[in-house]
């Protein structure tokens, strides 16, 4: 009995879930890292194995383009969203832990149902209010790349390895016409982090002492009701920004039935999402200080939707949300590490590593946009053979 219970009770092989040998790998990365690694793809086992699967989906069907569209955009719709959680329904979800994920969808999926049904109305069938109408994104697609169609799947993995990488890089720059169009977005996405980076800092540290007294002691039942508002609007703008990063995989023009469908099938993903509370990039948030307090939630979401609100009043440049969202919650760690009237429970040097890790991340996640970049658009190579002289 003793030995059946040691038997049961032994390490699972995970080689063979891994495929990874033991010996080569190893020697390469250091046993440490080795037993890291095989063990994340033993607990993520079912996930790749659906990367797969999609990865195959992709292949079939990129070159029958109607059916392309709409496989891109099923892809691009969870995975921008799953992604993106973090800038605009984090602070939501992480504060309103004890409310029923069912509530939390309802309210936040039918929010956005209401905006992208103004824009389809407003601008004849555009979704993205007009983002899509700028240089090097004004066309639909009437073919697809293999890593067209893959650009959403690898934002799911590096999303499940908690990396808050920018969405619309990775998923605009593959549809870009022109490097004049990633250059475009790029100067705007690293303007907003600045900005937001600057911003966060006024408000924590010159009105430190304000909001330290606003969310001392028990919060009043009316910031409830408040963040609630202030989530829906950021939440409202964040769509305005960021609809275009999904709806690029599509005509620019939606027949009713094609809305239909565009809505519908985020609309239930968010469900999926909020049943998942966030799922594995809501740890972005949550290790950054005092987000479940529903008074400082509030606070960095109307800072946020401020700045969102800003740019999209001053042009129709698609903008990274993420990059703005980073610069936001870095210039806010920062400034509560050396007030005197907040405290984030870290030393300098750890809370300074937490935002460059931060930034880190976003840069890596420019750089793999920009290899795909290349790699899809054979204008784009042109640009860059005639500027390099080859």
């Amino acid at each position: 009995m003793a030995k059946l219970k040691k038997k049961n009770n032994q390490e699972p092989n995970l080689d063979t879930y891994t495929g990874l040998n033991t010996g080569f790998t190893s020697a390469i990365i250091g046993q440490r890292r080795y037993r890291i690694l095989r063990l994340f793809f033993f607990k993520e086992r079912t996930f790749f194995r659906l990367m797969v699967a999609f990865v195959i989906l992709a292949a079939i069907f990129y070159p029958y383009p109607r059916i392309a569209m709409w496989v891109g955009f099923c892809f691009a719709a969870y995975s921008a969203i799953a992604n993106d959680s973090i800038q605009t329904i984090g602070t939501f979800i992480a504060s309103n832990d004890d409310q029923p994920w069912w509530k939390l969808w309802l309210y936040i999926g039918g929010i956005f149902v209401i905006t992208v049904f103004v824009s389809w109305s407003l601008y004849d069938g555009d979704v993205s209010y007009q983002r899509l109408s700028s240089k090097g994104f004004s066309e639909a697609p009437t073919e697809f790349h293999f890593l067209q169609l893959a650009a959403p799947l690898i934002l799911l993995i590096i999303t499940r390895v908690k990396m808050p990488v920018s969405t619309t890089f990775l998923l605009l720059s593959a549809f870009s016409g022109s490097a004049e169009g990633i250059i475009s977005v790029t100067q705007k996405s690293l303007m907003g982090y600045v900005i937001s980076f600057i911003m966060a800092t006024i408000v924590w540290l010159v009105l430190g002492k304000f909001v330290q007294r606003i969310t001392s002691g028990k919060p009043n039942p009316i910031w409830r009701v408040a963040q609630w508002i202030i989530s829906g609007g950021l939440w409202s703008v964040w769509v305005m920004q960021d609809a275009a990063n999904i709806a690029v995989f599509l005509d620019r023009s939606l027949s009713i039935w094609s809305f239909v469908f565009f809505a519908g099938f985020i609309f239930f993903g968010l469900g999926l999402l909020f049943y998942l509370r966030g799922d594995k990039i809501q740890q972005i948030v949550r290790e950054k200080s005092q987000v479940t307090d529903v008074r400082a939630a509030s606070i960095i979401d109307l800072v946020y939707a401020a700045i969102l609100y800003y740019f999209k009043v001053l042009s129709t440049v698609p903008i990274s949300t993420t990059w703005v969202f980073l610069g936001l919650l870095g210039g806010r760690e920062l400034a509560m590490q050396f007030s005197k009237h907040a405290s984030t429970g870290r030393t300098a040097g750890q809370t300074i590593s937490l935002v460059l890790r931060d930034v880190l991340f976003a840069f890596i996640g420019l750089a793999i946009s920009i290899i795909l970049a290349v790699l899809v658009n054979p204008n784009i190579q042109e640009e860059l053979g005639d500027y390099f002289g080859y």
